[in-house]
């Protein structure tokens, strides 16, 4: 039961980082948030399977600390390749 808990701080975590993230107009809004959510459920279950308890502050700062970190990423990493591949387009296009 504690995963869903888990789940929806990484979802407004990611709803965060997606707006601290410039550029938001290049990608998509539920991107972010749903790369947040779908790393904390991997990282709460892979927690959950070493053996940490719902107490441990480690099962926590793991699920919610790496879906932060991935879904940021995963924000600068394509909004780059977006702005990269939008500026490309409009030079073979002459615009």
């Amino acid at each position: 039961m504690y995963i869903l808990l888990a789940l929806i701080a990484a979802c407004a975590l990611g709803v965060v980082v997606h707006y601290a993230i410039p550029h938001r107009d290049l990608r998509g809004v539920a991107l972010v948030p749903a790369t947040a959510t779908a790393v904390a459920a991997a990282a709460y279950a892979l927690g959950q399977w070493a053996g940490l308890k719902e107490s441990n502050v480690w099962l926590w700062l793991i699920a919610l600390g790496g879906a932060v970190v991935v879904s940021a990423a995963v924000g600068v990493i394509l909004t780059r390749v977006r702005h990269h591949g939008d500026a490309v387009r409009r030079a073979e296009l002459g615009v």
